[in-house]
């Protein structure tokens, strides 16, 4: 398992869920836990994943996933969990 964080913050919209997920989903990127909520008109959601069977490079999952959010007018950032571990022990 290669579990990685995905942030997706902005105003909220139709569709912010569907089009993040549907990525997910064609990529064989596996959601194992999802949380999201709605403050003041703005939309803020974080997934851990499952990118074992994702069949390119991190990066390349970066950059998609930040074109998709730059399409919905959000910010998506995608980390590696080791790294957001430690990031945060600090």
């Amino acid at each position: 398992m290669k579990k990685t964080v995905i942030t997706v913050v902005g105003k909220d919209s139709v569709g912010i869920i569907a089009k993040t997920c549907t990525y997910l989903a064609e990529n064989q990127i596996n959601i194992l836990d999802i949380s999201q909520t709605i403050v003041n008109g703005f939309f803020n959601m974080m997934m851990i994943v499952d990118i074992a069977a994702y069949g390119k490079d991190f990066g390349t999952l970066v950059d998609e996933l930040e074109k998709i959010g730059e399409e919905m007018a959000c910010i998506v950032k995608t980390q590696r969990e080791d790294i957001f571990d430690e990031m945060h022990r600090i």
